[in-house]
């Protein structure tokens, strides 16, 4: 019986199965099918975060996070600027989460060479698209190591500023290098 069932289910299953290519030819599609292309002279095509033919976005826009150019649909949340130099800042440590379009990067713990007993994990929120320092929101933390367990430890508030700062500077240079206002 329990042959009969699973002989029946296979059956019903099989058009299902052979729509998706598993059986007989199928064509194959390129990446470049996907790749956006450029559409001639004062197009402004931007690059791609996952790699050719991946989804585009426009990191770099004009000063107020904005994109400029043809692709302006797919055009970042958050101020383009503080993005970059949110990413620039944090690089030390090893990306776990980043969000363009939320504005999220969440970093992975990191520890400092000179003290392996504590370690450190980083979220910045870039919050709009001014550049400004409202608009902008870090997050660090901290463990130590006790007794083989890591523990939640303070921060200094004067850290987090001090990242804010950096990530500031840097978002007013790559602003200043792209010729934003």
């Amino acid at each position: 019986m329990a042959f009969r069932l699973r002989t029946a289910l296979g059956l019903l299953l099989l058009p299902a199965l052979a729509s998706c290519g598993l059986f007989g030819n199928s064509t194959p599609v390129s990446p470049e099918t996907y790749a956006p292309q450029n559409k001639g002279p004062g197009s402004n095509v931007p690059g791609s975060i996952l790699g050719p033919g991946g989804l585009s976005v426009n990191l770099l826009g004009n000063g107020n996070g904005r994109p400029t150019g043809a692709n302006s649909g797919a055009a970042l949340g958050v101020n383009a600027y503080l993005w970059r130099g949110a990413l620039d800042t944090l690089s030390f440590m090893p990306l776990a989460s980043a969000d363009p379009f939320g504005g999220v990067i969440i970093t992975d713990w990191w520890q400092p060479p000179q003290a392996p007993d504590e370690r450190f994990k980083a979220t910045a929120y870039i919050l709009g698209r001014e550049l400004t320092a409202g608009a902008l929101r870090v997050a660090v933390y901290r463990q130590v190591l006790k007794n083989g367990s890591w523990v939640d430890a303070d921060v200094s508030p004067q850290t987090v500023a001090d990242i804010e700062n950096r990530v500031l500077d840097r978002a007013r240079i790559l602003r200043a290098e792209s010729g934003g206002p």
